[in-house]
């Protein structure tokens, strides 16, 4: 399996276009698969434009005397300045452009090479392209937005590759009209709800609690094995369960909340303290994130526990101000149900809004 997170040296998630996407997966099979595949195809594509992109590479490079490796880190330097180096990125792009058919037919061949060679008598091979769901969404010049050209209209490119392959994509995308047309191109995605620390009507939900003590302790245990975290790692139980509710079960949020505390703490375990001023810190960036008119939405959304199928809702969700949980009935049933980030929900703005809402209620 490959795997890489686009958005970590690759691309630049607010600024992003299918050509970067393609050169990252080039990138990345080359570096994993150079020791069980001839990667001399995919190499030698470069060398015959290496002429008009060594400018852009910003490096010097002898294809007829550098080791394979240091021509496959070409690539890196490529996608490298596509996403730090805004005044190069079009100009790559616009280079790479006309020649993404033959890139993709000797990236194949080098990927079929592979799947001869992989170990353990393993004969296919799975790419997964993550992050690409932090992509910000961009209106384009046809009224259109960089996720349609993206994932829409490079749909055939997207899917070219001969492997198992799965690309991220912003949840907002998969909540729009565009659903349809996600399904046919591709399949029907598959949304990975958060960990529900809390039931609909608000109370404890303890299966999810302990998976988030479970992935704290997946972190934690290389490094101590034997730590525990209510008294280890966190002062308290109640230190701790307060960070999981207030991550709302995102993953994600319950990492940087972690990290965000040791700011405010030089030694073990981690202080009420630091937690509290993690949070209120993360609290005051979502504040930020969402717009006067939007309050009212999420008080919505909080009492009714759902999301109407707008693009004003879709914003907030691909904010992450609104997160999505999952649960099975008595029934066997799957039910999704919808709440405002708990982070959110101890702004003013978002009381006031609440309020306002509880009022006319009764």
């Amino acid at each position: 399996m490959v795997y890489f997170a686009a958005d970590e040296q690759d691309i630049d998630a607010e600024d992003a276009e299918y050509t970067d996407i393609l050169l990252a997966c080039t990138r990345h099979l080359l570096q994993d698969l150079k020791d069980v595949a001839e990667p001399n195809s995919v190499v030698n594509w470069l060398k015959d434009r290496w002429q008009e992109l060594k400018d852009l590479a910003l490096t010097e490079i002898d294809f007829e005397k550098a080791t394979i490796d240091v021509k496959i880190s070409a690539f890196a330097k490529l996608t490298a300045n596509l996403r730090a180096v805004p005044t190069l990125r079009q100009q790559i792009r616009q280079k790479i452009y006309p020649h993404t058919v033959t890139l993709i037919k000797v990236l194949n061949e080098f990927i079929d090479d592979a799947k001869k060679n992989l170990p353990n008598g393993c004969t296919e091979l799975a790419v997964i392209v993550d992050n690409l769901d932090r992509i910000v969404p961009v209106i384009q010049e046809d009224k259109r937005t960089n996720h349609d050209h993206i994932f829409i209209d490079r749909s055939e490119q997207l899917k070219a590759l001969n492997c198992h392959i799965i690309y991220t994509v912003p949840i907002s995308m998969v909540y729009s009209h565009r659903a349809a047309d996600l399904r046919e191109f591709y399949t029907a995605p598959q949304v990975l709800p958060m960990i529900m620390v809390q039931k609909p009507d608000g109370s404890k939900y303890e299966p999810g609690f302990n998976k988030i003590k479970e992935l704290i302790i997946k972190r934690v245990e290389i490094f101590a094995p034997n730590i525990s975290l209510e008294t280890d790692l966190f002062d308290s139980e109640e230190t701790l369960n307060q960070l999981c509710i207030m991550s709302g079960g995102h993953v994600r949020n319950l990492l940087l909340l972690i990290q965000s505390a040791f700011d405010y703490t030089d030694d073990l375990p981690i202080p009420r303290n630091a937690i509290r001023r993690s949070i209120t810190d993360a609290r005051d960036i979502y504040r930020k994130t969402v717009d006067d008119n939007q309050w009212k939405r999420l008080a919505e959304v909080a009492f009714s526990r759902e999301v109407p199928n707008d693009d004003n809702y879709r914003s907030l969700m691909f904010n992450r101000c609104i997160l999505e949980y999952c649960y099975y009935d008595d029934e066997g049933e799957k039910r999704r149900w919808y709440d405002v980030h708990p982070l959110i929900k101890g702004t003013p703005e978002f009381k006031k809004a609440v309020e306002s809402i509880s009022q006319k209620v009764q």
